[in-house]
């Protein structure tokens, strides 16, 4: 299993997933920098994702869809921050309708991904953080944090590719 530690702070708003990987920073790094990658693991298994967009520039856009069993689609969108490739990617991760555009009645999260190399391989830490208490009680129960954790126990099938 990929994922090490998930930890949820209700009163710093905070939830941080941890992430064992067997390759180095870089090659984790490309998982969310090549958009045919992040698509093949971001969505639960039941939901995949397709990214239409995809610009990791300060500024850039990632937008993408998810496809549930049925064939409804999930629209979101990213809004990059920060970029320090391959160490550090920050971006603004937010619901949107079939057109992209934003959906403000759905709380947005705030994400910093940090790689960092160990001995044989590397560890990612993702953080998300919400704008209030109520925004993260919404988004956990709307399952995020399993969702996360099955969607980042597809990686190793991504990685598994490379052998």
């Amino acid at each position: 299993m990929t994922v090490t530690d998930v930890q949820t702070d209700t009163d710093k708003q905070t939830m941080t997933i941890t992430a064992e990987l067997p390759v180095p920073a870089e090659r984790a790094w490309q998982l969310w920098s090549d958009p045919r990658q992040l698509e093949r693991w971001w969505g639960p298994p039941t939901y995949p994702a397709t990214v239409v967009d995809h610009d990791l520039n300060v500024g850039g856009r990632v937008t993408y869809f998810m496809t549930g069993p049925e064939g409804d689609r999930f629209h979101g969108w990213w809004e990059v921050k920060a970029v320090d490739e391959p160490r550090r990617l920050d971006f603004v991760d937010g619901f949107a309708d079939e057109t992209g555009t934003p959906n403000s009645e759905m709380p947005t999260t705030t994400t910093r991904v940090d790689f960092e190399d160990r001995e044989g391989g590397s560890r990612m830490t993702i953080h998300s953080s919400f704008d209030s208490a109520e925004e993260m009680e919404r988004m956990l129960e709307m399952g995020m944090r399993e969702g996360m954790q099955e969607a980042l126990g597809q990686i190793e099938g991504v990685l598994a590719d490379d052998r």
